[in-house]
């Protein structure tokens, strides 16, 4: 019977040890390993009762304390986007999307190209640079995007660098951006969802929302070729073909 009860304390997801003393432990312990996404994500995947404790917890730590700014921004307006979906901005925070053969994105230059979806140590996100990709009439909404994720030399004849990005809204359900693709009677994509929390998608480029100019230029691609998506809590994912740098222009850009 100790046995049985024993058994019952440790599993059942309505006792104490989930709320007590074990998640006191784990919380303790991955302060400690800094919040590690790596670990945080391969233990999830092994234990239900601990993804239950990540979701809740850790993700959301492991957030705060990778963009303490950020996410202070996100959630000053009380987003319902960010509360909840902790786990879907860790992920966002530190993994690439890459892309696949005949895939999401549309350009004849990406139908080719594969590249793994992988994890990414440390990027920058910024609220000025997410304007550039947004429509004028759109630029009060706060949209935070990534520095590219940078994948040279793809292609058949190894001739194109591809640029990845990501991206999420503060307050999506109340944006610009949202209103007018809802307005403009955006679709859904078909079968894809979001490769963070698995929401629909809609694509900028079929809304004809994507400023092509700005877009290009914050990316470091070729006008024509910037493509993405947002999904319905908020979250972006895009690419672009970047520009080539010569030797002496890549010398003048750090000057």
């Amino acid at each position: 019977m100790i046995v049985k009860k024993q058994y019952r304390c440790i599993h059942s997801s309505s006792c104490l040890c989930t709320k007590g003393h074990l998640s006191d432990v784990i919380f303790l312990v991955f302060q400690q390993l800094n919040w590690n996404p790596r670990m945080i994500a391969n233990l999830s995947c092994v234990c239900k009762w601990f993804d239950e404790i990540s979701k809740r917890v850790l993700w959301k730590e492991f957030c705060r304390a990778r963009a303490p700014k950020m996410m202070v921004d996100l959630q000053s307006s009380g987003s319902h986007s960010v509360d909840g979906n902790w786990k879907a901005l860790g992920k966002l925070l530190v993994y690439c999307s890459g892309c696949t053969k005949g895939g999401l994105f549309t350009n004849e230059l990406y139908k080719s190209i594969q590249i793994p979806g992988h994890f990414v140590y440390r990027t920058r996100f910024s609220r000025t640079s997410g304007k550039s990709f947004l429509l004028p009439q759109c630029r009060t909404d706060v949209l935070y995007v990534s520095d590219p994720c940078e994948h040279l030399g793809q292609g058949e004849e190894g001739d194109i660098d591809i640029g990845f990005f990501r991206g999420i809204f503060k307050s999506f359900l109340a944006s610009k951006v949202r209103k007018m693709l809802i307005d403009r009677g955006a679709e859904f994509h078909p079968t894809e969802v979001c490769p963070y929390c698995k929401a629909k998608l809609w694509s900028m480029l079929e809304a004809k929302m994507i400023p092509r100019i700005s877009a290009g230029s914050r990316l470091g691609a070729y006008d024509d070729t910037v493509e993405y998506y947002v999904c319905l809590n908020g979250h972006v994912f895009g690419i672009g073909n970047l520009v080539f740098l010569s030797d002496s222009e890549e010398v003048s850009e750090l000057e």
